[in-house]
């Protein structure tokens, strides 16, 4: 197949898209003005592929080769590392990242890539194919979901969908019947607002850390991280660290699937 250049990203964290259908083993539709030229036939794909397991690291790189001749496919064993890979190679064209990895929670890895690298496009891969996980990970800016146990072709419609600028989401995931609130819609949206620094302050708080203590592991003065807090309650819409715990718990996959009665396995 003759992969296209992606869309500048797939839109911030909070752009909700629903996917149209399509053909294959999964259902896609066009971005908003996403129709784009075809790339030189010699242009190389750049995937980079994040997941903490070599092996399956190794295996979604066979794969990804298999389907994407001549691609160049990048590892990172975690999300620190995945952000260094992006920064050096500004030329990446997608992003293969695993949601269950030590360090991180729930959709934080997602959140993070999407908040510090916005033009690059997000497909989670992941053993956690719930379809509240699936939709959720669509709202806050994943292009496209692909579960662990996938097959080639549906790895290829994935990657065929994406680099085409659209969002790709298994049949077998397509959203629940009943929707989502206007609460749940907003959070995205409002997470969107948040520089990357504001995030990495979020995240610590929901880790239970001091001000001091998050001054420590950022390396900032206090009253920066006051400066930073102040700012994150304020676009959360919150006003206590407590209440941006709670209002955030939608970011925690075990607290997404409490909500049906499951409870999530490493993926």
């Amino acid at each position: 197949m003759t992969p296209r250049t992606p869309s500048p990203g797939c839109g911030p964290p909070g752009q909700g898209r629903d996917c149209g259908a399509g053909t294959g083993s999964g259902r896609s539709r066009p971005l908003p003005g996403a129709a784009l030229p075809e790339m030189e036939a010699a242009t190389v794909v750049q995937i980079l592929v994040v997941d903490d397991h070599p092996l399956f690291r190794d295996a979604l790189r066979g794969a990804v080769a298999a389907v994407l001749d001549g691609a160049e496919v990048a590892e990172a064993d975690g999300l620190e590392a995945a952000c260094r890979v992006l920064e050096r190679q500004r030329g990446t064209d997608l992003v293969l990242l695993d949601l269950s990895m030590p360090g991180v929670s729930g959709f934080e890895g997602l959140v993070t890539l999407r908040s510090r690298f916005p033009r690059v496009p997000v497909i989670v891969i992941s053993g956690l194919d719930d379809p509240r996980v699936v939709q959720e990970a669509i709202r806050l800016g994943a292009a496209g979901f692909v579960p662990k146990s996938f097959d080639r072709p549906l790895l290829a419609g994935a990657l065929q969908a994406v680099l085409n600028g659209e969002v790709y989401v298994p049949t077998a995931s397509a959203a629940p019947a009943g929707g989502r609130t206007s609460r749940e819609e907003g959070l995205a949206a409002r997470l969107a607002e948040l520089t990357p620094q504001q995030l990495r302050v979020l995240q610590m708080i929901r880790q239970g850390l001091l001000n001091k203590q998050i001054a420590h592991e950022l390396r900032i003065g206090e009253t920066t991280v006051k400066a930073h807090v102040s700012e994150v309650l304020r676009k959360l819409k919150v006003v206590s660290r407590t209440q941006a715990v709670i209002e955030t718990a939608r970011l925690d996959l075990s607290a997404l699937l409490a909500r049906d009665g499951k409870q999530p396995d490493r993926g």
